[in-house]
């Protein structure tokens, strides 16, 4: 019904706001990850927003980015997953964060959402890896601003990049950071495995 929600902060506090939308207090549900980015009270905001409409009641959902009610939309497709899940998710991980660990199908970072068990994470990844766009620059975002928009395919479809990002993974990192550090080394590209692994785990610290 509403595409985004523009007006001045009127109250915030960790799960809802209050925007002041011509001296109408507009109460607005948000994640942690939205409310701790969030402009202070008496400044204006601009939240993009989804509608849910029940028989008893009418809530609105606001995101600071175009990008996190993407994401908010796509988790709410997955069976077991609501608006509360959804909500859930994006308050342990912006919408590019929890994109890239869906499409690095990193589990254990997506579970420690709260509510969201192991198995309900891997559901996840499997019903959205393939709905999501690899070439999606938002992805990488997190992945250190690398001047070169790399997807998760690209790492992933190298053999050397592939092999370090596995031998990461044996060693006890999560799938996301172990793609995050591959894609941080210059002139991966080249590189052997070998040489690969020990500068991707100099970006580990």
């Amino acid at each position: 019904m509403f595409a985004y929600v523009k007006g001045i902060v009127a109250d915030i506090a960790q799960d809802c706001c209050v925007i002041d939308v011509h001296d109408v207090g507009i109460n607005i549900h948000i994640s942690a990850q939205t409310a701790a980015k969030m402009p202070g009270i008496g400044e204006e905001a601009k939240l993009y927003t989804y509608t849910s409409v029940r028989e008893d009641a009418f809530w609105l959902y606001g995101f600071l980015t175009k990008g996190d009610l993407e994401m908010f939309r796509q988790c709410i497709t997955v069976s077991g997953i609501g608006p509360k899940g959804a909500l859930g998710l994006l308050s342990v991980m912006d919408g590019d964060q929890l994109r890239f660990a869906i499409l690095a199908q990193d589990v254990k970072a997506i579970s420690q959402a709260p509510g969201i068990g192991k198995r309900t994470a891997e559901r996840l990844v499997l019903e959205l890896k393939d709905k999501l766009d690899y070439g999606d620059a938002d992805v990488f975002r997190e992945a250190g601003a690398l001047g070169e928009n790399q997807g998760a395919g690209a790492v992933m479809d190298h053999p050397g990049k592939r092999e370090a990002v596995e031998a990461l993974v044996a060693l006890g990192y999560g799938q996301t950071q172990a793609m995050k550090a591959v894609s941080r080394v210059e002139g991966a590209d080249t590189m052997e495995s070998g040489a690969l692994l020990k500068q991707a785990l100099k970006k580990m610290f």
